[in-house]
């Protein structure tokens, strides 16, 4: 697809000339006489690139650039003008022009520029497409699922991630709350700013208001010079508060504070800092309990808890288990430079049977030591811990689990050919909503 650029200047004749110019260039050319037909040409079309002169009539070229950055903020914007001056160049740029271009100009300069603004209009475009795919990749290995509880939570994150919106979640330690809060904002328009994580119940009260909201210099004895918090730094970012309902009341009331006005006062400063944060909280406490007991601001509680995410443990999604296990495998093999192929069927029953207290972390860490000891290229009970190994295993109930995982997918793939392949109708004779049938496709590995 042809580039578009878009030329506006109230002069014919320099309209003409640049249209002529860069539509032998290749670029897919329009041209606007006047601000005003400049703007409703941009609400309807989207511009690479808009050339545009600074002195028109009503709205000026001023006006035109502030339009263009707010309709699309990745159109490049060159600034041309006849009354060249450092103010008018400085002020364009603040509007958000990328370039600017004195009249009169060669025909060389118009075409250098052009194709500089596009080549490196490409190149971001590439970088923000690669970063997404790798930290895609990356943060949904790391969530490897197959039970319908952690693919609905996976859905419900697709829906979430693009927007603004503060989330809570709730699980027990180890099931993966941080990782699904980094997941979140590696994938997010906030991608390309900060991410800050603190865990409230592992600092101190005093010190966690200091590495929350920073102080001033003689704020207090030993504060010696100014320092920023955490929540300044991860400013047009992502705040990650764990354990959030370990939080003092004290903190809680300042942080609601935050929230409501988007503003931060430093301890001993009385000028505030604007700030524009997401907030993702987790807890393993019952939090609405803690509301109850007057532990928890509820006022607080509501305004984090915009989104609730539920994780449930490691133990109720034993169909996890298996999945989680390869991913382990295949991570750890590399780190420690071992050849391991897999896990055989008698270890992974003993990981089957095992309740997990620790959760995903602890699964985690028992692969990565079994991984270390193991002699072979398999990892075997010899390789696992005793309090695993010495487990009592129930053949019988993973045989019965795997014969009706095997029923129902030989179901499904019958009664998707009987309906010629329309999700619709198998999902209906199936008797369950769409959505279901989606994540046990996804389950069982049926090609759509």
């Amino acid at each position: 697809m042809k580039p578009k650029i878009l030329i506006v200047d109230d002069e014919p004749d320099i309209c003409r000339a640049l249209e002529f110019l860069l539509t032998r260039e290749g670029y897919d050319v329009n041209t606007a006489c006047s601000g005003e037909n400049a703007i409703a040409k941009m609400e309807k079309t989207t511009f690479d690139v808009v050339l545009t002169d600074l002195k028109m009539g009503s709205v000026d070229g001023m006006a035109v650039i502030e339009k263009a950055k707010e309709i699309n903020p990745g159109t490049a914007v060159i600034m041309m003008t006849a009354f060249a001056s450092i103010e008018s160049a400085v002020d364009a740029m603040k509007k958000g022009a990328t370039d600017y271009i004195v009249k009169p100009f060669l025909n060389e300069e118009i075409k250098l520029t052009v194709r500089r603004l596009l080549e490196q209009k490409k190149l971001i475009t590439e970088n923000i497409a690669l970063k997404q795919q790798i930290s895609q990749r990356m943060t949904y290995r790391e969530l490897a699922a197959n039970s319908d509880s952690m693919l609905k939570i996976l859905e419900t994150l697709e829906k979430i991630i693009p927007t603004k919106s503060n989330i809570i979640l709730l699980g027990e330690s180890g099931t993966g709350k941080g990782l699904i809060a980094e997941m979140i904002h590696t994938n997010s328009p906030r991608r390309d700013k900060p991410f800050i994580s603190i865990n409230c119940s592992a600092i101190p009260e005093g010190l966690l208001e200091s590495e929350l909201f920073g102080y001033k210099k003689g704020a207090f004895t030993g504060a010696v010079s100014d320092k920023l918090g955490l929540i300044t730094l991860a400013h047009q970012g992502t705040l990650f508060l764990d354990e959030i309902g370990d939080m003092p009341i004290n903190l809680q009331a300042k942080l609601l504070k935050v929230l409501e006005t988007g503003e931060v006062y430093p301890l001993g400063d009385t000028k505030h800092k604007i700030v524009d944060i997401r907030i993702i909280s987790a807890t393993n406490v019952d939090i609405e309990a803690r509301v109850k007991e007057g532990k928890f601001r509820e006022d607080l509680y509501w305004r984090l808890n915009v989104i609730e995410i539920k994780i449930p443990p490691l133990r109720e999604r034993k169909d996890d288990i298996e999945i989680l296990t390869k991913h382990f495998i295949e991570k750890f093999s590399k780190e420690h430079n071992k050849n391991i192929q897999g896990i055989d069927r008698k270890a992974l029953s003993h990981f089957m049977d095992y309740s997990w207290p620790g959760n995903v972390r602890e699964l985690g860490n028992v692969v990565e030591r079994a991984i270390v000891l193991a002699e072979g290229n398999y990892l075997t009970p010899a390789d696992l811990p005793e309090k695993i190994r010495n487990i009592e295993h129930h053949i019988e109930s993973s045989t019965l689990k795997a014969n009706i995982n095997g029923y129902e997918k030989n179901l499904l793939l019958k009664m998707y050919e009987d309906h010629n392949k329309n999700k619709e109708e198998t999902a209906k004779a199936l008797g369950i909503d769409l959505a279901t049938l989606y994540r046990k496709f996804k389950k069982y590995g049926i090609e759509e």
